[in-house]
Formats: C-alpha cells, sequence, structure tokens
C-alpha cells in the first residue's frame, strides 16, 4: 500500500474510534478536576493573591464544561440512539469531543499560570507559562491536525482532477 493511501471506516469502526478517543481523555479530565477541587483545602491555596482565586475559579470551570462536553455523547446515545449508530451520532460525537479540547486546554493553561504563582509569587512568569501552555496545546491539538486535514483535502482535490 502506497504511503499516502486512504482507507475509509466503517460506521461502526468510526464509533468505535472516537469512544476510545474520549475515553483516553475522559479518565484525565476527571483527575484533574478532582485534584483541583481538593486544592481549596490546602494551606497553599490560602495564600494566592485574589488574581489566582479567580483564575483558579474560572479554571475549574473550564474542566467543569470540557466534562460536560465530553461525556454528552455516551448520554445521547443512550436516551436517543440506543442500539444504533448513524452518521449524526458519529458527528455529533466528534463535534463534542472536538469542543470539549478548547475548554481543557483553557483550563490546563490555567491551572498552569496558578502552580506558577503559587510556586515563583510571580505574575508575569506565570501568565507567561499559562499562554505557552495555551499555545503548545492549541499547536498540538487544533493547528496541527488542521493543517494536516487542510493538505490532506487539497492533495484529494489534485488527485481528482487529474
Amino acid at each position: 500500500m502506497a504511503p499516502d493511501a486512504v482507507e475509509q471506516e466503517s460506521l461502526k469502526d468510526e464509533m468505535r474510534n472516537v469512544v476510545e478517543e474520549t475515553r483516553m481523555v475522559i479518565p484525565g479530565v476527571q483527575a484533574l478536576f478532582g485534584f483541583q477541587t481538593m486544592a481549596v483545602f490546602n494551606q497553599r491555596f490560602e495564600d494566592l493573591p485574589a488574581s489566582g482565586v479567580t483564575v483558579y475559579l474560572a479554571g475549574l470551570g473550564m474542566l467543569a464544561v470540557a466534562i460536560a462536553l465530553l461525556m454528552a455523547p455516551a448520554a445521547f446515545h443512550r436516551m436517543s440512539e440506543r442500539g444504533q449508530i448513524s452518521r449524526d451520532l458519529i458527528e455529533l460525537a466528534s463535534h463534542l469531543l472536538t469542543w470539549g479540547m478548547a475548554p481543557l486546554m483553557l483550563g490546563l493553561a490555567l491551572d498552569i499560570y496558578v502552580v506558577i504563582l503559587a510556586a515563583l509569587d510571580d505574575e508575569r512568569l506565570a501568565a507567561g507559562g499559562g499562554v505557552a501552555a495555551l499555545l503548545l496545546f492549541a499547536l498540538l491539538w487544533f493547528v496541527l491536525p488542521a493543517a494536516r486535514r487542510w493538505r490532506g483535502s487539497a492533495g484529494s482535490a489534485r488527485v481528482r482532477s487529474q
């Protein structure tokens, strides 16, 4: 098979892949959410400036939104399409997984800000670390896949035109 060969997945395989991808993300998000909710009981939390507490709460909120988006496909399937796999279900599940990565990315970046702020008590370094993390996640989770998809669709258009 050629290195750039592409094979179409069946609906069943596509759904299995979406479920596996979601299963990879959810435990990490839930563990992070658990650790984050426990942080308020830590002595260091009381030492955070008001801006750190605000950022912490925003990060916690972003993780809650990510959990809701990542777990929604299971609820949707159980309640509306139990025992069936449809193109609409796969599209919805894929979009919810993708959308869930955005608040996860923001929540992680905000958490990194808070950790650096607590460790170094320097808001500029904390902001730099948070922005660096945000850019890294955005590059790896959104920009590179979008570029690959765009390049792939442009390549397939060239093949069709030949």
